[in-house]
């Protein structure tokens, strides 16, 4: 059976997710970010035992078509944002998006407003500001190699796009007047 998980949205999340599955009996046949599938096929008491665990864990378990499509969104999201180079995309990131999802972009792009309250695009800022931080932490790359890396038009267009988000230019984070990091199962539309 394959579950969806909100907020599932990192390596550290799979572990935790997979140990808390294998505590409740169940084995861990694939598992991604924001979907597992497991066996024995949980019965509907088994379905809440696991529903409850993960929710003190700040897991969800979801179960609505739509609802686990803007996970999937989501997902599709970090995993560009974070664990790629959107520098070397030969295609936008929306549309790389709908590929994977195998669905027209206006949809998703209107069922995820409708349930988020923000636009993909606006979410993938978000991301990005977020990886930035991380990367302007980090030390190894200068501003332009950062927009580069992450696909911007120039540094330029990064620091204006940082500023508006954060409210403090990249080098002033970089100084220390930081602006917090978020954890990326964190960054919700609310905080927009």
């Amino acid at each position: 059976m394959q579950l969806y998980v909100k907020n599932m949205v990192c390596d550290r999340c799979i572990l935790i997710v997979k140990q808390q599955l294998g505590n409740l009996g169940f084995v861990t046949d694939e598992i991604s970010l924001g979907t597992v599938k497991i066996h024995p096929d949980p019965d509907q008491h088994q379905l809440q035992d696991i529903s409850s665990a993960f929710e003190v864990l700040g897991f969800e378990l979801i179960d609505r078509e739509k609802d686990k499509l803007v996970e999937q969104v989501k997902t599709s999201v970090i995993n560009l944002v974070h664990y790629s180079d959107l520098n070397t995309l030969k295609q936008s990131l929306m549309s790389v998006i709908a590929d994977q999802l195998n669905k027209e972009y206006s949809y998703l792009s209107r069922l995820f407003s409708d349930a988020e309250g923000i636009t993909i695009e606006k979410y993938v800022i978000q991301q990005k500001i977020e990886k930035v931080k991380e990367l302007l932490e980090y030390g190894e790359l200068n501003l332009n190699e950062i927009a580069f890396k992450m696909g911007y038009s120039s540094s330029a267009h990064l620091s204006t796009q940082f500023k508006s988000v954060t409210g403090i230019s990249p080098s002033k984070y970089k100084q220390g007047t930081a602006v917090n990091r978020r954890p990326l199962d964190q960054i919700s539309p609310a905080q927009e």
